[in-house]
């Protein structure tokens, strides 16, 4: 055999054997390693115990343990930014509306791109808020007349500045003109409530876990949903129905990865995630921790996540308001 045979053999050889080792890298499995699960918030908060009901299914599924890591700090975004900048595959987080839909405008200095350094993999659960007002405050109907005539005369509570119920207070006073109420901040929910039993605030958007108990005591109205008929406040109608229009609002929580996260690792997830999100018991568990169980395709949860940032930037704008 010729010099210039054996070295075209054995060139093919190379190649056909550099091939196989291509085909089998690619085949290996994945995880390799435990899971880092990501939480912005603290344990018991509402994201990290949706991270934990979705946490044992999932590395169940995955044939590797998923470790919840809570990162509090910055409203979520440290958690985020976190994920944003993982390169191991094995990192994925757990996130609310905020960190997608209006830190970027909030923020000058967000150290993400919402839109350009995750994988979006799933929404995980949603839930509405409940427009709640002191017992002084009517209902129904008459409560939009007295809320028209109010101007500047009532008070609302939120968590904070840029927060889902301070952004979809400004969002409802864009629909009900005449209504100008001043935005009061406090540490938490419970602080709300006790400013609004005491008289200082009029009004305010809090989780049904936190509306129900005070509306059964007579302690605070329920004025209406922030979003359509839900499971976990059944016996309260949406606010369309005492006739806001184009008010639409939830809080909710989603699931994402870095934007270096493999095919091979999106195809998997998303595949257990949309089975997990199916399971009874994981459905029954998050309904009783205060979620409604969603679970979407990624496309899905881009789509949510650009039609609320559209919502959330104009009224941003239009109120001028900035954390940093």
């Amino acid at each position: 055999m010729s010099i210039a045979r054996r070295t075209l053999l054995a060139t093919a050889c190379a190649l056909l054997a550099a091939g196989g080792a291509q085909a089998q890298t690619a085949a290996e499995p994945w995880p390799t390693k435990p899971i880092r699960l990501v939480v912005g918030f603290p344990g018991g908060s509402t994201p990290d115990i949706a991270a934990r009901v979705l946490a044992e299914p999932l590395a169940k599924a995955l044939g590797q343990p998923v470790v919840v890591d809570n990162k509090p700090g910055a409203s979520g975004n440290i958690a985020a930014d976190t994920v944003a900048k993982a390169t191991d595959d094995h990192t994925l987080g757990i996130v609310i509306n905020g960190n997608l839909t209006s830190s970027k405008m909030l923020y000058s200095k967000l150290p993400y791109d919402p839109a350009k350094d995750f994988s979006y993999l799933s929404l995980i659960a949603t839930a509405p808020l409940v427009l709640v007002a002191s017992n002084d405050i009517p209902t129904g109907k008459d409560f939009l007349a007295a809320a028209r005539a109010s101007g500047t005369k009532w008070n609302y509570g939120s968590v904070g500045v840029g927060s889902v119920g301070h952004l979809g207070m400004e969002l409802l006073k864009n629909r009900i003109p005449g209504m100008d109420a001043t935005h009061v901040p406090y540490a938490g929910n419970p602080q709300v409530v006790t400013a609004m039993i005491g008289g200082q605030l009029q009004l305010a958007l809090v989780p049904p876990a936190i509306a129900i108990p005070q509306v059964k005591a007579g302690k605070l109205k329920a004025i209406g949903l922030t979003s359509g008929r839900s499971t976990l406040a059944p016996e309260y109608a949406p606010l369309a129905d005492i006739g806001v229009r184009d008010f639409n609002l939830e809080v909710w929580t989603a699931l994402l990865g870095p934007a270096s996260l493999s095919p091979q690792a999106k195809a998997r997830i998303t595949k257990e995630i949309a089975v997990i999100m199916k399971n009874p018991e994981v459905r029954q568990q998050l309904f009783d921790k205060g979620w409604q169980p969603v679970g979407t395709s990624p496309e899905g949860m881009r789509l949510r996540v650009q039609d609320e940032a559209a919502i959330m930037s104009k009224i941003i704008q239009a109120r001028g308001i900035k954390l940093q």
